[in-house]
């Protein structure tokens, strides 16, 4: 019987682990957009919350049951102000969807979001950081 409750327990604690790196995700995500829209670019601040976004990304994406998976996007943006938007957008979304997805449960849309949004990140790496 303990046995079982330490799981229950270790699961809750995954579970509220994995909504704080949706929440702080995208807390960061508003907050490299709302720096942008001020300096029309990124300077290394921005590098490190991004850097964070991927480390995010990743925790969420594993504990939605998913792995390493190369995604390429339909329709990448093709400048900074377009990428900073969307990774913003997604931030937010991907948030939304952690929420919505209940315990226990392997959710491809919460992998699917997480993968294009790693993808995101490393098209705004190679994008000209100023606008």
């Amino acid at each position: 019987m303990a046995k079982a409750k330490r799981a229950i327990r270790f699961a809750e604690k995954e579970y509220q682990e994995n909504l704080d790196r949706a929440r702080d995700l995208s807390t960061l995500g508003a907050a490299i957009v709302a720096s942008f829209e001020e300096k029309n670019s990124l300077d290394q601040e921005d590098i490190k919350k991004l850097d964070k976004v991927e480390k995010l990304a990743k925790g969420i994406r594993r504990a939605a049951g998913g792995s390493e998976d190369d995604s390429e996007m339909e329709k990448p943006p093709t400048d900074m102000n377009a990428a900073v938007k969307m990774l913003g957008d997604l931030s937010h979304s991907l948030k939304e969807k952690v929420e919505k997805t209940p315990k226990h449960v392997i959710s491809a849309a919460v992998i699917d979001e997480a993968n294009v949004l790693l993808e995101l990140i490393r098209i705004v790496r190679i994008l000209p950081s100023k606008v």
